[in-house]
């Protein structure tokens, strides 16, 4: 009798942690940005605080592109200032769109830019 109440109970666990990560999942805004020849075709944002996907597509830029999100204010050179989950999972290429991971964005202004297009820094502001 042990063991079945045992196995219940570990996959009712099993099944709340699921439910609670796809409730999780479900919960972000994705964000759509393209990429043309050196620019994105949205020069800036206004987001209110919550959780976010990046979803960016390549528009005929004739190679892989990118996506950073950094702080306003850091330096956006080094690695270590960048928000790691707003990178698109993999590199988009020519005429495809890939996403990022669920990023959580607090009030504050950010920019974003692609080092691979390259695209000048554009603003972000959450509210």
């Amino acid at each position: 009798m042990k063991k079945i109440i045992t196995i219940i109970v570990i996959a009712l666990t099993f099944t709340l942690t699921g439910n609670a990560q796809d409730s999780m999942k479900t919960k972000a805004t994705t964000v759509s940005l393209e990429q043309t020849a050196g620019e994105f075709t949205q020069k800036s944002l206004s987001l209110k605080e919550g959780a976010y996907i990046f979803e960016i597509a390549n528009k005929n830029v004739g190679h892989q592109v990118g996506f950073v999100l950094v702080p306003k204010g850091k330096d956006a050179s080094q690695p270590e200032n960048h928000i790691s989950t707003a990178y698109v999972t993999k590199a988009v290429e020519n005429n495809t769109k890939e996403t990022s991971k669920v990023t959580t964005l607090t009030k504050g202004e950010y920019v974003y830019f692609c080092p691979l297009n390259p695209t000048p820094q554009y603003t972000l502001t959450v509210e």
